[in-house]
C-alpha cells in the first residue's frame, strides 16, 4: 500500500474548507485537525494520509485553496502503514491508479537535484580528472567511474522540467550551470593533462596512438543517438519512480564528462580533430537528454490523466450498475 503523510497549517478562514476538502475524499484517512496550535506560520494544524494513487487531486485542491502560499503543505513518504479500510480502497478502486507517482514529490525531487552549489562544480571537475586518467591509461573502470561522480543529469533533468513547465528562470540556472561547469573541468582537464604531457608521464601505449577508449568517445554515431534517447527515457522514469538503481545505470550510460575529459585530453595532447569529435559527442548528449526528457515527462502526465479518467469513468459504471 503507498500512501503519503501530508501536514498542514491553514490560516483559520481557510481550514473549513481544507478539512471538507480532505473529508469528502474517499482516499483520505487519519484526518486529525487540531486548532490555533500551529506557529511560524501560526494557525490551524491539519494531517492526514492519502493514497498516493489518488493524491495529485486531493494535492491540487489545497493548492488551489492557496495553502502552500498562505499556510504550509509538507508531504512525507509512509513506509509502513497497517489499515484494512485503506488497503481495500487501494485494491477495489484506484485500480492501476494506486502507482501513480505524486507529480508534486517528483517536481520536488528534480528540483533539488537542481541546486547548484559549489560541491556540484567540484564534482564536475574531479570527475572530468578521472575520466582523463581513464583517457590515458585506456581504463574503462575509471570512465565509469567518472561517470558515477559526475552531477550533471541532476542539472540536466532540472533544464527538461523548466522547458516542460514554462519555468525560464529554472531553464536558465540549470543551462547556466552546465556551461560554467563543463566549462571548468575542461579547462582543469587540460591543464592537468598538459602537465603530464610536459611532464612526459603518459603512457607509451597512448604516445603511440593506441586508444580505444578515447575513440569511443571522441566518434559520434548512431548508437551515440540510441543510448542518449534510452538513457534520458530511463533517467526521468527513475526520476519519477524514486528507482535509484535505475537512475546510477544512466549514469554509467551517458558520454557527458568522458567527452569533456576527451576534449581536454585531446587540446592538451594537439589533436584536434578528437577535440572536435568529443565536444559534439558532449553536446549531442546534453540536447538528446533535455529533449527526450521534456517529452517523457509530457507523456507520463499524459498516460497517467488518461489511467486517471479510465479509472473514474469504470468507477460511474460500477456505481450506477449498483
Amino acid at each position: 500500500m503507498e500512501m503519503i503523510h501530508v501536514r498542514l497549517v491553514s490560516p483559520p478562514d481557510l481550514t473549513s474548507r481544507a478539512v471538507e476538502l480532505l473529508a469528502d475524499d474517499r482516499y483520505v484517512f487519519n484526518l486529525v485537525v487540531l486548532r490555533e496550535l500551529a506557529r511560524n506560520p501560526d494557525g490551524d494544524a491539519v494531517e492526514c494520509d492519502i493514497l498516493a494513487g489518488a493524491a495529485n487531486d486531493v494535492l491540487r485542491g489545497l493548492r488551489e485553496l492557496e495553502l502552500d502560499r498562505r499556510g504550509s503543505i509538507v508531504i512525507e513518504p509512509v513506509e509502513m502503514a497497517f489499515s484494512d479500510t485503506a488497503a481495500k480502497a487501494e485494491q477495489k478502486q484506484l485500480g492501476a491508479l494506486a502507482h501513480a507517482p505524486v507529480w508534486e514529490e517528483v517536481e520536488a525531487r528534480i528540483r533539488a537535484e537542481g541546486t547548484y552549489l559549489p560541491s556540484f562544480y567540484l564534482y564536475l571537475v574531479i570527475a572530468g580528472v578521472i575520466g582523463s586518467v581513464g583517457i590515458l591509461t585506456n581504463s574503462q573502470i575509471l570512465i565509469v567511474a567518472a561517470m558515477v561522480v559526475g552531477p550533471e543529469y541532476g542539472a540536466i533533468a532540472s533544464v527538461a522540467l523548466g522547458i516542460e513547465g514554462g519555468n525560464g528562470t529554472r531553464i536558465r540556472q540549470g543551462l547556466f550551470a552546465l556551461a560554467v561547469g563543463f566549462l571548468t573541468a575542461i579547462v582543469v582537464t587540460f591543464l592537468f593533462s598538459l602537465a603530464i604531457r610536459g611532464l612526459e608521464l603518459q603512457p607509451r601505449a597512448f604516445d603511440l596512438g593506441i586508444r580505444p577508449v578515447s575513440s569511443l568517445i571522441d566518434a559520434p554515431n548512431v548508437f551515440s543517438v540510441v543510448v542518449a534517447v534510452l538513457a534520458g527515457i530511463v533517467g526521468i522514469v527513475s526520476l519519477t519512480q524514486a528507482r535509484t538503481s535505475a537512475l546510477l545505470g544512466v549514469f554509467i550510460s551517458v558520454t557527458t564528462i568522458p567527452a569533456a575529459a576527451d576534449v581536454g585530453v585531446s587540446c592538451a595532447f594537439s589533436s584536434w580533430s578528437e577535440a572536435r569529435g568529443s565536444m559534439l559527442q558532449l553536446l549531442l548528449n546534453i540536447v538528446l537528454l533535455i529533449v527526450v526528457g521534456v517529452l517523457t515527462l509530457r507523456f507520463q502526465r499524459a498516460v497517467w490523466r488518461r489511467i486517471g479518467r479510465g479509472s473514474v469513468h469504470s468507477r460511474s459504471r460500477r456505481s450506477r450498475g449498483g
